[in-house]
C-alpha cells in the first residue's frame, strides 16, 4: 500500500500526497461491529473547553476491535481490508470457523482469503497472535499487552512494530517503537509483523479543509498573540519566544520531562531518552 500524488490542477491539489486505498475493499462495515462514537468537541462534562483545537469533523461510527484475541484454537479467515476513520492502521475483518466475525489490526503482510490463529499452537507468521515466550527471537510484533490479559496497547499505530531482543527467565526483553527496551511476561499475547499502512507518516492533507474534516480546528501560534492571551505573547513586530517555551497554561514545555516515577519502572531496561542519545551519537 503506497502513497499517490495528483496533477496541480487546484492549489489543494498541488502538494496533496494521499494514500492509496486501491487495496482496500470495497465493501461497507460489518454492522454488528459497529458502535456509536458521540464526539466531545474538547469539552468536559461542564461544558468547559478542556482541549483546545477540536471540534466539528465528519460523523463516525466506532469499529469494535478485537484487541484481546482470546479466541484461541479457532482458525479464521480474512475477509476483508477495510479503512477505519478512528486509527490511521487498516483494519481486517476475519470470520472464525464457528462463523463469529471479528475486526483485527491488520499488518503489513496479511492477505484476504489467508487463515490466521492465536494460541501457543500457532505458528509464528504475520496475523497471527502467540504469547511472546513462544515467538522466535529476532522477529516483529505489534498489538502488545502490557500483561497478561490486559489485552493490546502497544504498537498499535500504522506501520509500527516491537522486536524481541531475548528471553530470560520467564520475561521477554523487547525493543518499543520509541527505542525504549522493556521486560514482559513471557505469557503476554502479541501478534506476529508489522502493522498496515506504513506510509501514513508521509501523508499530506494539501488543504484545511481535509483537516476539519478530521475534527481539528484552527490553533493561533502563541507568539502571536497578545501578552494577556499567551505566554509567548506580545513583543514589537515579529516577536519569538524571549523565556522558556511554555504552554497555553504557563506550565513548561518543549523537551521537560513530564513522566512520574511508576513502580513499573524496574521493567524499563533502557529508557526511550536515552536510546535517542545513543543513536545520536552513532
Amino acid at each position: 500500500m503506497g502513497l499517490k500524488k495528483f496533477k496541480p490542477i487546484t492549489p489543494g491539489r498541488r502538494h496533496a500526497v494521499w494514500p492509496d486505498y486501491s487495496e482496500l475493499s470495497k465493501v461497507e462495515p460489518e454492522k454488528r461491529l459497529l458502535e456509536p462514537l458521540k464526539k466531545t468537541g474538547g469539552r468536559n462534562n461542564q461544558g468547559r473547553i478542556t482541549v483546545r483545537g477540536r471540534g466539528g469533523g465528519h460523523k463516525r461510527m466506532y469499529r469494535i476491535i478485537d484487541f484481546a484475541r482470546d479466541k484461541q484454537g479457532i482458525p479464521a479467515k480474512v475477509l476483508t481490508r477495510e479503512y477505519d476513520p478512528n486509527r490511521s492502521a487498516w483494519i481486517s475483518l476475519v470470520q472464525y470457523a464457528d462463523g463469529e466475525k471479528r475486526y483485527i489490526i491488520s499488518p503489513v503482510e496479511l492477505e484476504i482469503g489467508q487463515v490466521i490463529l492465536a494460541g501457543e499452537g500457532a505458528e509464528a507468521k504475520p496475523g497471527n497472535a502467540l504469547p511472546l515466550g513462544k515467538i522466535p527471537v529476532g522477529m516483529f510484533v505489534h498489538c502488545v499487552e502490557f500483561y497478561p490479559g490486559a489485552k493490546a496497547k502497544l504498537a498499535r499505530a500504522a506501520g509500527t512494530m516491537c522486536q524481541i531482543l531475548s528471553r530470560e527467565e520467564g520475561m521477554v526483553r523487547l525493543r518499543l517503537p520509541s527505542g525504549e527496551i522493556r521486560l514482559f511476561d513471557e505469557r503476554c499475547m502479541a501478534t506476529v509483523g508489522q502493522v498496515s499502512n506504513p506510509d501514513h507518516k508521509n501523508v499530506v492533507h494539501g488543504k484545511a479543509g481535509r483537516v476539519r474534516h478530521l475534527g481539528r480546528r484552527p490553533i493561533t501560534r502563541g507568539v502571536a498573540r497578545n501578552p494577556v492571551d499567551h505566554p509567548h505573547g506580545g513583543g514589537e513586530g515579529r516577536g519569538y519566544v524571549g523565556g522558556p517555551p511554555m504552554t497555553f497554561t504557563a506550565k513548561p514545555a518543549k523537551g521537560v520531562r513530564t513522566r512520574k516515577k511508576k513502580p513499573s519502572d524496574k521493567l524499563i531496561v533502557v529508557h526511550a531518552r536515552d536510546a535517542r542519545k545513543r543513536k545520536k551519537r552513532k
